[in-house]
């Protein structure tokens, strides 16, 4: 079945009141939805949380989907881009120092915080670079662009599960490199 017509017949099913259907959602779609929640706020554990929000909400209001033309995937990810942009405005407006507030000397900018992260960077493209080329291209798909598994499997020709085996296979390789 095309994927587009999978996704809007999960969103009938979910709006039913099928968790199953939910769950299935979740796996086609969070990688993608986690990405553009991480792009706008730019913190993990934040993202997650967010990303939680976005199904919960689907949940609630997978019936008022339309079928419209569109691809689903457009109202899956304004769900989760207004979840993201909702709550770092809620944060910032948590978050507003005074001059009198802000530590001078902040270690976050430090020279040495700076050369600090070049080497992390400067690590994480080398352990990439160990990676076959398709394998380094799926994991920066997956995890910098926010692709889900069954985009990165149709990208690269392969089954879905061989695009799951390729990325837990290639972290764990990169774990085991960076750990050196």
């Amino acid at each position: 079945m095309h994927d587009v017509s999978r996704v809007e017949q999960l969103l009938e099913e979910i709006a039913q009141g099928q968790k199953l259907a939910l769950s299935e959602l979740y796996e086609r779609t969070s990688a993608k939805l986690y990405g553009i929640c991480l792009r706008v706020l730019e913190d993990e554990s934040l993202a997650q949380d967010v990303l939680q929000e976005t199904y919960i909400k689907i949940w609630r209001n997978a019936s008022q989907y339309q079928v419209n033309g569109l691809s689903p995937m457009t109202w899956l990810i304004t769900i989760a881009r207004n979840s993201a942009i909702d709550r770092k405005r809620s944060l910032a407006s948590k978050h507003t120092e005074s001059i009198d507030d802000y530590d001078l000397d902040s270690e976050e900018s430090s020279p040495e915080t700076v050369t600090y992260s070049h080497e992390i960077s400067r690590q994480i493209e080398d352990c990439l670079g160990t990676l076959e080329a398709e394998r380094a291209e799926a994991v920066k798909g997956a995890y910098l662009e926010g692709l889900s598994y069954a985009d990165l499997a149709d990208k690269f020709s392969v089954p879905l599960n061989t695009m799951r085996t390729w990325l837990r296979r290639s972290l764990q390789k990169l774990k085991g490199c960076m750990s050196q």
